[in-house]
Protein backbone atom coordinates (compact mmCIF):
# COMPACT_ATOMS: atom_id res chain seq x y z
CA UNK A 1 0.00 0.00 0.00
CA UNK A 2 1.39 3.41 -0.96
CA UNK A 3 1.42 6.36 1.41
CA UNK A 4 -1.42 8.06 -0.48
CA UNK A 5 -3.50 4.88 -0.39
CA UNK A 6 -2.99 4.57 3.36
CA UNK A 7 -3.88 8.24 3.87
CA UNK A 8 -7.00 7.88 1.72
CA UNK A 9 -8.03 4.74 3.60
CA UNK A 10 -7.64 6.51 6.93
CA UNK A 11 -9.54 9.58 5.69
CA UNK A 12 -12.51 7.42 4.73
CA UNK A 13 -12.33 5.51 8.01
CA UNK A 14 -12.58 8.33 10.52
CA UNK A 15 -15.95 9.63 9.39
CA UNK A 16 -18.02 7.19 11.44
CA UNK A 17 -17.30 4.91 14.38
CA UNK A 18 -18.20 1.85 12.36
CA UNK A 19 -15.63 2.75 9.69
CA UNK A 20 -13.06 3.53 12.38
CA UNK A 21 -13.40 0.09 13.95
CA UNK A 22 -13.14 -1.49 10.50
CA UNK A 23 -9.93 0.46 9.85
CA UNK A 24 -8.47 -0.78 13.15
CA UNK A 25 -9.43 -4.35 12.24
CA UNK A 26 -7.75 -3.96 8.85
CA UNK A 27 -4.65 -2.42 10.41
CA UNK A 28 -4.34 -5.24 12.94
CA UNK A 29 -4.77 -7.78 10.17
CA UNK A 30 -2.18 -6.21 7.87
CA UNK A 31 0.40 -4.92 10.33
CA UNK A 32 0.23 -7.20 13.39
CA UNK A 33 -2.28 -10.05 13.73
CA UNK A 34 -6.03 -10.22 13.16
CA UNK A 35 -8.49 -9.33 15.89
CA UNK A 36 -10.44 -12.29 17.18
CA UNK A 37 -13.66 -12.87 19.05
CA UNK A 38 -11.81 -13.24 22.36
CA UNK A 39 -9.80 -10.00 22.01
CA UNK A 40 -12.51 -7.75 23.44
CA UNK A 41 -14.01 -7.21 26.87
CA UNK A 42 -17.38 -8.72 27.67
CA UNK A 43 -20.56 -6.87 28.52
CA UNK A 44 -20.30 -8.03 32.14
CA UNK A 45 -16.89 -6.37 32.50
CA UNK A 46 -18.15 -3.06 31.10
CA UNK A 47 -21.32 -3.17 33.19
CA UNK A 48 -19.15 -3.70 36.27
CA UNK A 49 -17.28 -0.45 35.49
CA UNK A 50 -20.55 1.45 35.31
CA UNK A 51 -21.82 -0.04 38.55
CA UNK A 52 -18.54 0.60 40.39
CA UNK A 53 -18.22 4.23 39.27
CA UNK A 54 -21.86 5.16 38.92
CA UNK A 55 -21.47 6.33 35.32
CA UNK A 56 -22.76 5.27 31.92
CA UNK A 57 -19.94 4.53 29.48
CA UNK A 58 -20.26 6.23 26.09
CA UNK A 59 -20.96 4.01 23.10
CA UNK A 60 -17.48 4.59 21.65
CA UNK A 61 -15.75 3.40 24.83
CA UNK A 62 -17.95 0.31 25.00
CA UNK A 63 -17.34 -0.51 21.32
CA UNK A 64 -13.58 0.02 21.57
CA UNK A 65 -13.17 -2.19 24.62
CA UNK A 66 -15.43 -4.84 23.09
CA UNK A 67 -13.18 -4.82 20.00
CA UNK A 68 -9.63 -4.69 21.38
CA UNK A 69 -9.71 -4.34 25.15
CA UNK A 70 -7.63 -7.51 25.55
CA UNK A 71 -5.05 -6.86 22.86
CA UNK A 72 -2.12 -5.16 24.62
CA UNK A 73 -0.01 -5.56 21.48
CA UNK A 74 -2.35 -3.03 19.87
CA UNK A 75 -2.88 -0.75 22.85
CA UNK A 76 -0.19 -1.07 25.52
CA UNK A 77 3.32 -1.62 24.17
CA UNK A 78 4.49 1.75 25.53
CA UNK A 79 1.66 3.61 27.22
CA UNK A 80 -1.13 1.58 28.78
CA UNK A 81 -4.81 1.25 27.98
CA UNK A 82 -6.36 0.50 31.36
CA UNK A 83 -8.31 -2.68 31.90
CA UNK A 84 -11.98 -2.31 32.86
CA UNK A 85 -11.02 -2.93 36.49
CA UNK A 86 -8.52 -0.05 36.35
CA UNK A 87 -10.70 2.59 34.69
CA UNK A 88 -11.34 5.27 37.27
CA UNK A 89 -12.40 8.85 37.91
CA UNK A 90 -9.41 11.14 38.45
CA UNK A 91 -8.78 12.71 41.84
CA UNK A 92 -10.13 16.08 40.67
CA UNK A 93 -13.37 14.38 39.61
CA UNK A 94 -13.12 15.96 36.17
CA UNK A 95 -12.41 13.00 33.89
CA UNK A 96 -12.75 9.26 33.45
CA UNK A 97 -9.20 7.97 33.08
CA UNK A 98 -8.70 5.13 30.58
CA UNK A 99 -4.99 5.38 29.67
CA UNK A 100 -1.71 6.20 31.43
CA UNK A 101 1.81 7.06 30.26
CA UNK A 102 4.34 4.29 30.85
CA UNK A 103 6.25 6.20 33.55
CA UNK A 104 3.23 7.89 35.09
CA UNK A 105 3.94 11.24 33.43
CA UNK A 106 0.46 11.67 31.94
CA UNK A 107 -3.10 10.41 31.92
CA UNK A 108 -5.75 10.40 29.22
CA UNK A 109 -9.42 10.72 30.04
CA UNK A 110 -12.88 11.67 28.93
CA UNK A 111 -14.36 14.74 30.68
CA UNK A 112 -17.12 13.61 33.01
CA UNK A 113 -19.45 16.33 31.77
CA UNK A 114 -19.22 14.85 28.25
CA UNK A 115 -19.80 11.20 29.06
CA UNK A 116 -23.34 11.58 27.71
CA UNK A 117 -21.94 11.93 24.17
CA UNK A 118 -21.73 8.79 22.03
CA UNK A 119 -18.17 9.61 20.90
CA UNK A 120 -16.84 12.20 23.35
CA UNK A 121 -13.56 14.13 23.18
CA UNK A 122 -10.40 12.97 24.94
CA UNK A 123 -8.24 15.16 27.16
CA UNK A 124 -4.70 14.74 28.46
CA UNK A 125 -3.30 15.67 31.86
CA UNK A 126 0.45 16.00 32.33
CA UNK A 127 1.54 15.14 35.88
CA UNK A 128 3.69 17.88 37.36
CA UNK A 129 5.87 18.13 40.45
CA UNK A 130 3.26 20.53 41.81
CA UNK A 131 -0.25 19.23 41.10
CA UNK A 132 -1.53 22.82 41.18
CA UNK A 133 0.17 23.27 37.79
CA UNK A 134 -1.82 20.40 36.25
CA UNK A 135 -4.87 20.72 34.04
CA UNK A 136 -6.93 18.64 31.65
CA UNK A 137 -6.16 19.87 28.12
CA UNK A 138 -7.81 19.01 24.81
CA UNK A 139 -6.15 16.11 22.99
CA UNK A 140 -8.37 14.63 20.25
CA UNK A 141 -12.00 15.52 19.46
CA UNK A 142 -13.45 11.98 19.47
CA UNK A 143 -12.72 8.84 21.46
CA UNK A 144 -12.84 6.68 18.34
CA UNK A 145 -10.23 8.90 16.69
CA UNK A 146 -8.08 8.61 19.83
CA UNK A 147 -8.23 4.83 19.40
CA UNK A 148 -6.75 5.17 15.91
CA UNK A 149 -3.92 7.28 17.33
CA UNK A 150 -3.33 4.76 20.11
CA UNK A 151 -3.13 1.80 17.74
CA UNK A 152 -0.79 3.62 15.35
CA UNK A 153 1.44 4.92 18.15
CA UNK A 154 1.63 1.60 19.95
CA UNK A 155 2.61 -0.11 16.69
CA UNK A 156 5.83 1.94 16.81
CA UNK A 157 6.75 -0.01 19.95
CA UNK A 158 5.61 -3.49 18.95
CA UNK A 159 8.17 -6.12 19.84
CA UNK A 160 7.60 -7.81 16.49
CA UNK A 161 7.74 -4.66 14.40
CA UNK A 162 10.32 -3.43 11.92
CA UNK A 163 10.95 -0.05 13.47
CA UNK A 164 13.49 2.64 14.25
CA UNK A 165 13.93 6.22 15.38
CA UNK A 166 16.35 9.10 15.03
CA UNK A 167 16.84 12.69 16.07
CA UNK A 168 15.29 15.00 13.54
CA UNK A 169 17.44 17.21 11.36
CA UNK A 170 16.65 20.56 9.79
CA UNK A 171 15.97 18.82 6.46
CA UNK A 172 13.50 16.24 7.77
CA UNK A 173 10.43 18.48 7.73
CA UNK A 174 10.99 19.29 4.06
CA UNK A 175 11.78 15.69 3.14
CA UNK A 176 8.71 14.37 4.94
CA UNK A 177 6.46 16.75 3.05
CA UNK A 178 8.15 16.04 -0.29
CA UNK A 179 8.39 12.25 -0.11
CA UNK A 180 5.59 11.05 2.15
CA UNK A 181 1.84 11.52 2.39
CA UNK A 182 0.51 13.37 5.47
CA UNK A 183 -2.10 11.38 7.37
CA UNK A 184 -5.45 13.07 8.04
CA UNK A 185 -5.16 13.01 11.82
CA UNK A 186 -5.60 16.34 13.61
CA UNK A 187 -2.35 17.78 14.90
CA UNK A 188 -2.34 17.17 18.62
CA UNK A 189 -0.12 17.95 21.61
CA UNK A 190 1.64 15.63 24.01
CA UNK A 191 2.38 18.21 26.69
CA UNK A 192 1.41 21.61 27.98
CA UNK A 193 4.57 23.22 26.65
CA UNK A 194 4.62 25.45 23.58
CA UNK A 195 6.12 22.96 21.12
CA UNK A 196 5.02 21.81 17.65
CA UNK A 197 2.35 19.09 17.66
CA UNK A 198 2.64 15.48 16.57
CA UNK A 199 2.22 14.78 12.86
CA UNK A 200 1.96 11.51 10.94
CA UNK A 201 3.06 10.51 7.43
CA UNK A 202 2.93 7.35 5.34
CA UNK A 203 4.94 5.89 2.50
CA UNK A 204 4.92 2.50 0.76
CA UNK A 205 4.39 0.03 3.66
CA UNK A 206 5.80 2.46 6.24
CA UNK A 207 4.41 4.85 8.86
CA UNK A 208 6.34 7.83 10.21
CA UNK A 209 5.59 9.93 13.28
CA UNK A 210 7.09 13.40 13.57
CA UNK A 211 7.42 13.91 17.31
CA UNK A 212 7.35 17.68 17.67
CA UNK A 213 10.39 18.21 15.40
CA UNK A 214 12.56 16.38 17.93
CA UNK A 215 12.36 12.67 17.10
CA UNK A 216 11.24 10.76 14.05
CA UNK A 217 9.79 7.26 14.43
CA UNK A 218 9.34 4.69 11.67
CA UNK A 219 7.24 1.52 11.57
CA UNK A 220 7.40 -0.66 8.48
CA UNK A 221 5.79 -3.85 7.23
CA UNK A 222 8.89 -5.13 5.42
CA UNK A 223 12.67 -4.75 5.75
CA UNK A 224 12.76 -3.15 2.30
CA UNK A 225 10.17 -0.54 3.28
CA UNK A 226 12.12 0.36 6.42
CA UNK A 227 15.39 0.63 4.50
CA UNK A 228 13.75 2.82 1.84
CA UNK A 229 12.45 5.18 4.52
CA UNK A 230 15.89 5.44 6.08
CA UNK A 231 17.41 6.32 2.72
CA UNK A 232 14.70 8.92 2.07
CA UNK A 233 15.33 10.49 5.50
CA UNK A 234 19.09 10.11 6.03
CA UNK A 235 20.56 10.32 9.49
CA UNK A 236 21.63 8.27 12.48
CA UNK A 237 18.76 5.80 12.63
CA UNK A 238 18.63 3.60 15.71
CA UNK A 239 17.19 0.13 15.26
CA UNK A 240 14.71 -1.13 17.84
CA UNK A 241 14.81 -4.78 16.75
Amino acid sequence: MTGLEFADRLASAIGTREDTWLFIRDFADGWLSPLGADDGCGEDELAAVEQRLGVRLPAAIREAYALLGKRPDLTSNHDCLLSPEEIDVDYTEEALIFRTENQGAASWGVPLDQLHEADPPVAIRMHMADWHDESWDAWLPRFSLACVEIVLSESLHSSTALRGFKRQTADDTRLLEERFAPLPLPEYPTSQTAVPPIRWYAGPDVLLRDDQRVHLWARARTPVALEDARHALPGDWQSLD
